[in-house]
């Protein structure tokens, strides 16, 4: 039977059509308001967005220390895992709580001085601290539908709080023309709101039970722990750019690199969205141990992976041209970094398709090291190409960051998990 046919027959053919086709829906959400906020909102404005954007990003490390991760992994080390993962899920949103609330206490004696340095006000400072707590719970809900295959449960959560994301935004952007403040509050408030439907989803579901129990926290912290390093890389290599032109090149440059970045996040939802299906589907397989269905495995990362440097090529070509009729004349700087963009997400789905493999044999500390190393990297190559190539330059970093991430975290994966990455002809 050939990978094709196989794939068609298997549960990752049915999944993925799912959580792509919610990913089509929700990528195209940001889509169509982007051509009214770039209209409404200067690029120096779509900056300070971006700035924001940063700010979470970086402080979603912190609060809850990563161990949502640890919950969708608990799931497979139980026989029955609906009856007793309950009080497991309660351990991570009981270190949620404390992990926030030490670390709200910590920023406010220097939220002043952040703020200066990094042109975000104070109120979005501490605010963004609401957005980290409420984001996790919706990643804790969503990974508990995603192990047990609700890809349907999952599209909808996500499409629906994007729209709300969108229609606040707008309402707050263009009716009562609040401009930055309007577009922050609008992402916030929809990311509160689903945050506390998260959680009563959860209870609903009889996936919070709580408790208190030190050696379930402890067990987390295990997993999460060692993750920050790693979600600190991946935003040193993902986020962080922003900032870095916004320093090197000002808050106009940022806006343009945004919205190219927004462009290309239509690819990353969808290979998020793929890695979705896939993550579930591949340690089913890694379980079991069969060679027949590893060799299969290795055939379809080989193919999965030439047909994302396809789209890459193709983004070369149409990317820019499609950029400027959305964003509009003004965002033309933004065409010339897209293309960049895109074979930078082409890496990093490449990269899904291996990284999985450390998470399986919970050596989350290779997958930190490896993350945190090539996002220092990322940013050695920024403040050196940015300097010397302007926003383009930005884009190159990224790409070889990118490449690097992948092929270092394949090598890793390879001495993890034995899998026969050299094929032999049947």
């Amino acid at each position: 039977m050939n990978v094709i046919s196989r794939i068609k027959r298997s549960s990752l053919a049915s999944g993925a059509g799912t959580y792509i086709l919610a990913s089509m829906v929700n990528a195209s959400i940001p889509l169509l308001l982007l051509p009214v906020l770039t209209r409404y909102l200067e690029p120096a404005e779509y900056g300070e967005v971006a700035v924001f954007h940063v700010w979470v990003a970086l402080i979603g490390a912190l609060c809850g220390l990563s161990v949502h991760g640890a919950a969708t992994r608990k799931y497979y080390d139980y026989d029955e895992p609906d009856q007793k993962i309950g009080e497991f899920v309660s351990a991570c949103v009981t270190l949620l709580v404390l992990s926030s609330a030490v670390f709200f206490i910590l920023l406010l004696p220097f939220s002043g001085w952040i703020s200066e340095a990094i042109g975000l006000t104070k109120s979005w400072l501490l605010t963004g601290v609401l957005f980290a707590f409420c984001n996790f719970l919706v990643q804790l809900r969503l990974g508990q539908w995603q192990v047990r295959k609700q890809s349907r449960r999952f599209g909808a959560f996500q499409i629906f709080m994007s729209l709300l994301n969108m229609l606040l935004s707008l309402l707050l952007v263009v009716v009562f023309a609040l401009g930055v403040s309007g577009r922050l509050a609008g992402y916030t408030a929809s990311v509160v709101l689903f945050g506390i439907a998260a959680l009563l989803l959860l209870r609903r579901d009889g996936l919070l039970k709580l408790t208190w129990r030190p050696d379930l926290m402890k067990e987390a912290l295990s997993f999460g722990v060692p993750l920050i390093p790693h979600i600190v890389g991946a935003f040193l290599l993902l986020t962080i750019d922003r900032a870095v032109i916004s320093t090197q090149l000002g808050l106009d440059a940022a806006g343009y690199y945004m919205v190219a970045a927004q462009m290309a996040m239509v690819m990353g939802l969808m290979l998020d969205s793929i890695n979705k299906a896939y993550v579930p589907w591949l340690y089913e397989r890694l379980k079991r141990n069969e060679m027949d269905e590893k060799n299969f495995i290795v055939r379809l990362t080989y193919g999965y992976s030439v047909f994302l440097l396809l789209v890459a090529v193709l983004g070369f070509f149409i990317g820019g041209p499609i950029l400027v009729f959305i964003a509009g004349e003004n965002y033309q700087p933004a065409a010339s970094v897209i293309g960049w963009l895109i074979l930078a997400k082409s890496f990093h789905g490449m990269y899904y398709t291996v990284s999985s493999y450390i998470f399986f044999a919970k050596r989350t500390g290779v997958i930190a090291k490896i993350t945190i190393s090539t996002g220092l990297l990322n940013i050695f190559l920024l403040f050196m190409m940015t300097s010397h190539y302007g926003l383009i330059g930005a884009a190159w970093a990224m790409c070889i960051s990118m490449l690097v991430q992948w092929l270092v975290t394949w090598r890793a994966a390879s001495v993890l998990v034995h899998m026969p990455w050299v094929l032999r002809a049947k």
